[in-house]
């Protein structure tokens, strides 16, 4: 299928009570859309990074109790999955939408991709829009703007990296829902691709 859009109906997935119902409203009204994102920009991020990419939609199994605050698509180099290496992400909480670089606490080679953000800071602080937002927590909606973060406060995010075990990193752009419903299919899918070519010099860093 082609993707569609997003509408309030998707949004309000996530005020649904009870961990079926929320998992039936997701698998009917986002899931699709979400393999339809995965299938267009597997291949726009394999021209991208050079790398063969392959998508992952959440299928939030481990599930048993508590119904899950966001949902999304992930891209990675590998078939089998995209929690142990550096990913992009299209999601939604009930919030707004959002388009991530990350390396999360699964990464074994999180101590590594660290350090080399941490000797490329300047480049980054010069390379990725002041716009843009950073989480060192993938399971919370709340980022920071870059140009809220000072120099130090981007290298402790960077070092942190390196040294404590859950943590993660994360970088793009966060969309209002009130905007995303707007947009249209191509808008929307352009403001995607828009940034993850901006993204992509940290992918390639790692």
């Amino acid at each position: 299928m082609e993707f569609t859009g997003f509408t309030t109906d998707d949004f309000q997935v996530f005020t649904i009570d009870g961990l079926e119902p929320r998992m039936d409203a997701l698998q009917q009204n986002i899931r699709p859309k979400l393999e339809a994102l995965g299938a267009f920009f597997s291949q726009e991020l394999s021209q991208l990074t050079g790398d063969e990419m392959f998508y992952h939609v959440a299928k939030h199994a481990r599930r048993t109790v508590n119904p899950p605050d966001d949902t999304w698509v992930a891209f990675a180099n590998n078939k089998r999955g995209y929690k142990k290496h550096p990913h992009f992400q299209i999601g939604l909480w009930e919030t707004h939408v959002f388009i991530w670089y990350a390396v999360i606490y699964e990464a074994p080679q999180k101590a590594e991709i660290g350090s080399l953000l941490e000797k490329n800071v300047m480049s980054i602080r010069e390379t990725i829009p002041s716009h843009f937002v950073w989480s060192d927590d993938h399971t919370k909606p709340t980022a920071t703007k870059m140009m809220d973060l000072s120099d130090e406060q981007l290298l402790q995010l960077f070092q942190r990296l390196q040294s404590v075990k859950k943590a993660e990193i994360l970088c793009g752009i966060h969309l209002h829902k009130d905007d995303v419903i707007k947009m249209s299919e191509t808008a929307f899918l352009d403001t995607v691709y828009d940034a993850f070519v901006k993204l992509i010099p940290l992918y390639k860093l790692s």
